[in-house]
């Protein structure tokens, strides 16, 4: 009968010990918390230096993190969010939702300068339609795209950052003609998914020819697979730059914590797993310093980029635009 005591007593310590661990909170996507995402390493790496319990919450995909901490207000429990990008930074800035870092940006490895307040970034990357290379007569731009017979799997950007980053390419490469561009594109798209994970399951299972992804996708299939059939195509009106970020929720109980999560974010612990847990490139780590078979991916000629302020200008209206063409 003493070994259930004993070990009851050492359940009992543990958890007051477990107890005592502060908690960070921190909201991102579903896929970055996913067993094959970032989420289970970095949740390791940080824990051996902080001294905190730090558990990583999926709220959807990435556009669906800012109606999330909209609607729970000061009730939230995020202390930091996790997974927006530059065309949601001005929104959330403009809604209250986080609050100033405090930090040198220093190291970034980013294509673009970077000195918002309020926001780090943690990865990159450029948004392409991966194919297989099997596909033939690959378009290379959207007007070809559009007169193909392609079918395309696309992210609902009222949810998705692709989806929305999908908006923003279009309307950089075509301005005024974007209407009709969807108007022709219309037919091509199979479904809208709300977030990345399904749509490229579904272009995995067949069910599409075409799915919105990023350039830096194949590398998943090259060294987690060790199969090189899927490709992007390169696009000659250019490529839409994303760039990830992370923020400190204003409301959070734990704001020490939070400075040192995102100052972690920035070291080679939490940045030299982003290339093969999240297949994006790491916004402070050295193109030498990344896996072999990222050398082979499309590096487009052309970047596309709205500011802040920008996407957030244009957005109702190439929402609308969007809308419009695919509900006739």
């Amino acid at each position: 009968m003493k070994t259930p005591i004993i070990a009851t007593g050492f359940v009992l310590v543990a958890s007051a010990a477990a107890a005592q661990n502060p908690v960070l909170t921190v909201y991102t996507y579903d896929s970055f918390v996913s067993e094959w995402g970032p989420g289970p390493a970095i949740e390791e790496a940080f824990e051996e230096t902080c001294g905190c319990d730090l558990q990583f919450v999926g709220a959807g995909d990435g556009a669906a993190l800012l109606s999330r901490l909209f609607l729970e207000g000061a009730q939230t429990d995020a202390d930091v969010v996790l997974g927006l990008d530059t065309n949601l930074i001005a929104q959330a800035r403009e809604m209250a939702l986080v609050t100033d870092h405090g930090l040198s940006a220093e190291g970034l490895t980013l294509p673009i300068s970077w000195d918002d307040p309020q926001f780090l970034p943690y990865d990159w990357g450029y948004f392409a339609f991966v194919h297989r290379r099997t596909l033939e007569n690959v378009p290379s731009n959207f007007r070809e795209l559009a007169d193909s017979d392609l079918r395309i799997v696309i992210q609902d950007p009222r949810s998705s950052t692709p989806g929305l980053g999908l908006l923003m390419w279009v309307k950089a490469a075509y301005g005024d003609q974007a209407t009709s561009i969807w108007q022709d594109l219309a037919d091509n798209i199979v479904t809208v998914t709300p977030g990345w994970s399904e749509a490229y399951g579904l272009y995995l299972d067949g069910e599409a020819d075409m799915v919105l992804s990023y350039t830096t996708s194949p590398a998943y299939h090259l060294i987690a697979e060790e199969d090189d059939s899927h490709t992007v195509a390169a696009f000659d009106e250019g490529h839409y730059l994303q760039v990830e970020v992370a923020g400190i929720v204003n409301t959070t109980d734990q704001p020490d914590l939070a400075h040192r999560f995102l100052e972690f974010m920035l070291t080679p612990a939490f940045q030299s797993v982003i290339p093969t847990t999240n297949w994006m490139y790491p916004a402070a780590l050295p193109a030498s310093d990344l896996p072999e078979g990222f050398e082979t991916l499309v590096m487009p000629d052309t970047a596309l980029l709205f500011s802040p302020e920008q996407s957030q200008a244009i957005r109702p209206e190439a929402l609308e635009e969007w809308r419009a063409a695919l509900s006739q």
